[in-house]
């Protein structure tokens, strides 16, 4: 989830000239009082680089540091719950601080040849968030280890011979390569018509050039220094902490993760805190309503509904079967969060299409009605109403053109080389298959990457799911269909994903007047970086915990089953699923989408009170302790901002980076030592009264 929603529609479906014209006076005033405070006017005496000298050395050195740092933090919350919050701030935030540091030093020894500049920053932003985004869209938490025999194992067979492909570092790399790069080349001719021509927002894009643009002002350089600082000592603390937690988990169920805040029988049904700094520091990031509908989702599975249906064992399913069944209450539990995932992707799926046609619709009307006017209506350059900042911008933008014929070219090329190399790589998974998706993925990049710009929410996992369920329907279960499911889940995934980031990253250089040809090879760089570092930083997490994808342990990979189960779902259809498990999928399919009306149909000011069915489904299966510690991190933030907002809003961010980024890196050296052999030495262990006295007494004796 690190896309945040925005619920108001930002295109309006009608025009009316005559509000037109009422807002073309009121702009043109605006447009002095613009000019004054605009950004552009600030960098007006700083000559912009030409694109070449935007791609230095040192910022692919420092994007190679940045981008390990964070495969590392995103591979652990892929594998132990799946949330992911945005990290452009922590990224933009070190890339200032690492090339501040190193300028500084060449500068003292008369060595600097090229001050650090915002487009440079912006190169090493976009190269980072690039790189750490293929360990999210490798699918390492999803769909790829969903085909592994680890997870396999734990969805019965019934049967049919459903394969299964174990993790390798050669074949995870091969694939990768050959189908990280063609989103990249499927919207970038489009580039014009997205920034310029339809002026989409794409929120997090502009957010992260507004911050970008603030570091290299002289009073958002001290406050970035500041931040900075905070993020270290934050950074420090949280490394420390899961330093000091790791000497007393030496056993099963030990240590401050298996602390019982509130009592044993409630543990039992995963209410705890975990002491966790990491989803500390993501529930201050992730809005309120997003952490409060994790717990409400919570509070709803293992507070009630999981306890009232295995009142019913032994009637609903058999008291024979072990937990891990998916035909016993395992199964109600995935099942139920798959229709609910799916309830609110489908949903949003088609409120963001319809958005995108209307967006279109309304377009198109407003060119036409534009080319109508007379000549002297027209907006000249003098007395247009767009600003310093814009006419700028566009001028940069334009000036460096990435040719058309180069983006098709590269596409059909690696297209051809994919087709050719993924029924190696996947036998289940044939040509034709291939092929098929790739004559409709420039259509859905499009429509991922329009729908971003308007809603900031890329919904790459949903059309990953259409892979899951048409090509797995198509192949059929006596012929690899879950294998060749979850692979066409991981191309379609890959284009659409890499297609929003790039038009995001094309956002973001459009407002710091990067070139789009070094946001374009940034991008590249930063994907091959990806192609390679992800692979070897999830084969370090497979090999260093052996209990990897199990239930119940320190990596669980929930959504890698999740997805097994959608892709088995799709093959074999309902037949499997447990007594009155379908009739429960049906009622929260409704639901999620019930609920995603009313929060539309209340508008944004009211839907903050409205639970979020994707975020509800979140603990459905893993439980609800990490949306506490979640919890904890928004209470700690919304006592923080009563009592002093501005430093709250100036230095939240960086607290939070700082939680995150120091345990997530802690996953490094901990992984060493368990690779080396080196156990933890203490184990602490609660117990009951009643266990204890057993306990001491069997010592005793």
């Amino acid at each position: 989830m690190d896309r945040n929603r925005d619920e108001e529609n930002e295109l309006g479906t009608n025009y009316n000239s005559e509000v037109e014209i009422e807002q073309k006076s009121q702009m043109e005033k605006e447009e002095e009082e613009e000019e004054e405070t605009s950004v552009e006017r600030i960098f007006e005496r700083k000559e912009v680089p030409p694109w070449r000298e935007q791609l230095t050395v040192r910022a692919f050195v420092v994007s190679l540091v940045l981008a390990v740092l964070f495969t590392f933090i995103v591979m652990k919350l892929n594998l132990t719950t799946g949330i992911i919050p945005s990290l452009n701030v922590s990224a933009g935030m070190l890339g200032f601080f690492f090339v501040s540091v190193w300028s500084k030093f060449l500068d003292k020894s008369g060595l600097l040849r090229q001050p650090f500049t915002r487009q440079e920053n912006t190169v090493i932003q976009t190269c980072v968030v690039a790189s750490s985004g293929i360990a999210y869209s490798g699918g390492f938490g999803t769909y790829l280890f969903g085909m592994s025999e680890v997870i396999a194992k734990q969805s019965e067979k019934t049967g049919v011979n459903r394969g299964f492909k174990n993790p390798e570092v050669g074949w995870m790399i091969g694939f990768l390569f050959v189908v990280s790069f063609l989103g990249l080349c499927s919207v970038v001719p489009l580039r014009k018509i997205m920034i310029i021509d339809f002026k989409l927002t794409y929120p997090s894009g502009t957010a992260t050039a507004h911050l970008i643009n603030s570091f290299h002002t002289p009073q958002g350089a001290k406050l970035a220094k500041k931040q900075v600082r905070v993020l270290g000592k934050y950074f420090s603390f949280s490394f420390l902490w899961g330093f000091f937690q790791w000497f007393f988990a030496g056993g099963d169920d030990c240590g401050f993760a298996s602390f019982p805040t509130f009592g044993l029988k409630a543990r039992k049904y995963k209410f705890f805190f975990d002491f966790s700094a990491t989803y500390v520091g993501v529930g201050m990031i992730c809005p309120y309503i997003v952490n409060v509908s994790m717990l409400v989702g919570g509070i709803l599975s293992w507070g009630l509904m999981w306890p009232l249906i295995e009142t019913r064992k032994g009637d609903w399913y058999s008291a024979d079967l072990p937990s891990s069944s998916i035909r016993g209450l395992q199964g109600y539990k995935i099942f139920i969060t798959i229709a609910t995932i799916l309830g609110d992707g489908l949903y949003n799926f088609f409120k963001v299409l319809g958005q995108t046609l209307l967006g279109l619709l309304y377009q198109i009307l407003h060119k036409n009605m534009s080319d109508g006017r007379p000549n002297e209506d027209r907006s000249s350059p003098k007395s247009s109403s767009t600003s310093y900042n814009d006419t700028r911008r566009t001028q940069v933008f334009l000036k460096d053109r990435i040719p058309t014929t180069f983006a098709i070219g590269g596409y059909i090329a690696i297209a051809a080389i994919s087709t050719a190399t993924l029924p190696h790589i996947f036998p289940q998974l044939k040509w034709y298959y291939i092929l098929v998706i790739y004559l409709v993925a420039p259509t859905m990049a499009f429509c991922n990457a329009y729908g971003c710009g308007l809603t900031d929410w890329s919904l790459a996992s949903t059309y990953g799911k259409l892979g899951i369920f048409g090509i797995g329907a198509w192949a059929g279960a006596q012929h690899g269909g879950v294998i060749a499911g979850l692979a066409a889940c991981g191309v379609m995934m890959n284009i659409v994903s890499t297609a929003s980031d790039l038009m995001q990253d094309f956002k973001t250089g459009y407002l710091t007047l990067a070139s789009p040809r070094s946001m374009f090879v940034s991008q590249f760089i930063g994907t091959a970086m990806g192609c390679v570092i992800s692979p070897c930083v999830f084969w370090l997490f497979y090999k260093a915990f052996p209990d990897l994808g199990q239930n119940g342990s320190e990596y669980p990979a929930p959504y890698a089953l999740v997805y097994h189960n959608m892709a088995v779902l799709g093959v074999e259809g309902i037949s499997n699923l447990p007594k009155n498990c379908f009739m429960l999928c049906c009622v929260f399919f409704g639901a999620a989408i019930l609920l995603n009306l009313v929060r539309d149909t209340l508008g944004r000011k009211r839907a903050q009170f409205i639970p979020i069915p994707m975020a509800m489904a979140i603990p459905f299966y893993l439980g609800p302790y990490f949306s506490i510690d979640m919890c904890v991190g928004s209470l700690i933030l919304f006592i923080w901002q009563r009592i002093n907002k501005a430093k709250a809003d100036a230095f939240g961010p960086a607290v939070a980076s700082g939680l995150i980024c120091g345990e997530g890196i802690w996953t490094l050296p901990s992984s060493v030592l368990a690779l080396a052999g080196v156990k933890q030495p203490l184990c602490m262990k609660f117990l009951s009264r009643a266990t204890n006295a057993k306990v001491d007494k069997f010592l005793g004796s």
